[in-house]
């Protein structure tokens, strides 16, 4: 039994003597036809309180929009376990309205035209701050309402002042609870991993520095890797026609030419002495782009790499008997290659151009978070919606909103420590996760003590990044891991940045693919600059610096 039980009859009477509680009115969404999504019962409400308090108005409903990634996990787990024992707890009601990425651009749209709003949006991959800042007058300005009803909140941001300043906007204001995802690696970004059969049945050795890579990628092309006999039915690198975009390839690929770009896709970087820059301007992605322009003309990159849907890549990887791939980037070698990620082994950080090995710590991005609960001005109460989101920050509570509850997903060993389940149906335990919690979305916070109380499967999921972090995690304090953080802009500047960035951005990525295939980065370097300029990149670049700046000044 959770801990969420104890005690729990006693609060609910307690609460029903209080008397009748005001409920939210939030509007009613849409995610299809049918005005749910993938088994997220929009009528929730009242199908559960058929003879129960909210038949009678006692239990108040709130009405919250989230968006999935895909249809094909279960939502069982909203009206179940640890999200169940919550609405319990403080005596309400959730309807869950569940949207799916793919349809949420212009379902989004249609809400916000409408101002028919839910009471609240939970997850960062909902709202952003374009639409808060667009739309300031539909969400509650929550400063006053945190210091009132979320101790545990108002705690983690005395511990942590960088959760404070990502809550905050550059007026001060907060319109969004944040997060700090938990048991997180130091190397938080896509490492590579390199066939390591292939490896062996050339009789290479695992490649150290960029010129033995560039080596043993042009192995992989030439000669048969695989073992079949056809030396021609090798593919090197491959990816799908999104990961080939700059803020891809940079970070992962071309990594070793010291090319690290912001998560945040602004393609802005940090010098070697902390300056922000716009790294497509940079020296050193003349060469990144020339190296890359070479393996394309060697047959290293797929002839598909700027054209096939993920699908595609994924079939490559996860071929039947055997990957015909050589290398790819991931967060752990299973998630990419599937069954054949016994192939595959880690590659340290390669010495890169000017001898340095360059990770991402992207924490800032990856793990840190801001806009996991917005509340409009449709909600009658947030009061009490805010208590119940306080107790997301509870350490029990995060463990179960990240990789599923008590006792099915996660067992309580009964001595204060807590083991997460191996699916028992044989799926990963990210494919689990994902379909037991809310995972990496929605307010969240384990302090860094309650880490060691967790064990996870060390040939699973998390335990395998937490194992291999490790082999890179030697090189995160150098000046070669820290990329341009997320930072905050007024709605001023977060107006310019769409304006100038939408031209900017696709014309960068469109020279990005051209250098690469045809070649030309030289005798066209001056004229690309001069093209930049006339779209107001160094208008881009002062209002960058001034967030920048900012930014620093938030954490003091």
């Amino acid at each position: 039994m959770s801990y969420l039980k104890k005690g729990l009859s006693l609060f609910l009477a307690a609460s029903m003597a209080a008397g009748a509680l005001t409920g939210c009115g939030g509007g009613s969404g849409s995610a299809g036809s049918d005005g749910n999504a993938g088994g997220a019962d929009t009528g929730a409400a009242q199908t559960d309180s058929e003879g129960s308090e909210a038949a009678s108005g006692d239990v108040p409903t709130y009405t919250i929009a989230t968006v999935r990634w895909t249809d094909a996990w279960p939502t069982d787990y909203l009206k179940s376990g640890v999200m169940k024992e919550l609405e319990e707890k403080h005596g309400i009601n959730i309807e869950w309205q569940g949207y799916y990425s793919g349809d949420w651009s212009e379902q989004k749209s249609l809400l916000l035209a409408s101002g028919d709003l839910p009471d609240a949006f939970f997850g960062s991959c909902g709202i952003t701050d374009s639409d808060i800042a667009q739309n300031k007058s539909y969400f509650v300005e929550l400063t006053d309402l945190i210091d009132q009803n979320m101790p545990n909140l108002k705690s983690v941001f005395e511990k942590e002042p960088e959760l404070l300043a990502r809550a905050k906007d550059r007026n001060g204001e907060i319109y969004s609870l944040v997060k700090k995802l938990p048991l997180r690696p130091e190397v938080c970004g896509d490492v590579m991993y390199i066939n390591k059969e292939w490896l062996d049945n050339l009789n290479l050795e695992v490649p150290k520095t960029l010129d033995e890579l560039t080596a043993v990628l042009e192995a992989f092309a030439t000669q048969d890797a695989d073992g079949d006999g056809d030396p021609s039915n090798e593919i090197p690198v491959t990816a799908n026609k999104n990961d080939y975009l700059m803020s891809g390839a940079l970070r992962t690929l071309l990594a070793p030419f010291g090319t690290m770009v912001s998560r945040d896709n602004n393609y802005m970087g940090l010098d070697k002495e902390g300056k922000p820059v716009f790294v497509p301007v940079e020296d050193n992605y003349i060469e990144a782009v020339k190296w890359m322009h070479d393996m394309y003309q060697k047959g290293v990159l797929d002839p598909e790499f700027f054209t096939q849907e993920e699908s595609m890549a994924t079939a490559k990887r996860q071929a039947e008997g055997g990957s015909q791939v050589g290398l790819f980037t991931g967060w752990t070698a299973d998630a990419q290659a599937g069954a054949n990620a016994g192939q595959f082994v880690a590659l340290e950080a390669v010495e890169g151009y000017d001898g340095g090995h360059y990770v991402e710590n992207s924490q800032n991005y990856l793990d840190i978070s801001d806009k996991e609960l917005l509340i409009t001005t449709s909600c009658e109460n947030p009061e009490k919606l805010l208590q119940w989101a306080d107790d997301f920050y509870d350490d029990l509570v995060s463990l179960q909103t990240f990789y599923g509850s008590i006792p099915d997903q996660v067992a309580d060993n009964g001595d204060g420590t807590y083991e997460v389940l191996v699916p028992a149906d044989g799926s990963s335990l990210d494919t689990s996760a994902w379909s037991w919690s809310m995972r990496d979305f929605g307010p969240k916070y384990m302090n860094p003590e309650f880490y060691d109380k967790v064990s996870l499967p060390a040939d699973q999921g998390d335990g395998i990044k937490l194992a291999e972090d490790e082999i890179n995690g030697k090189y995160i304090n150098s000046d070669k891991s820290v990329p341009f953080p997320v930072v905050k802009y007024t709605d001023e500047e977060l107006s310019r940045l769409v304006s100038l960035g939408t031209d900017i951005y696709k014309y960068v990525e469109a020279q990005f693919a051209h250098w690469v295939v045809d070649g030309g980065i030289d005798a066209e370097w001056d004229a690309y600059l001069q093209q930049l300029d006339a779209m107001g990149l160094q208008e881009l670049i002062e209002i960058q610096n001034t967030a920048y700046n900012a930014y620093l000044e938030s954490m003091k």
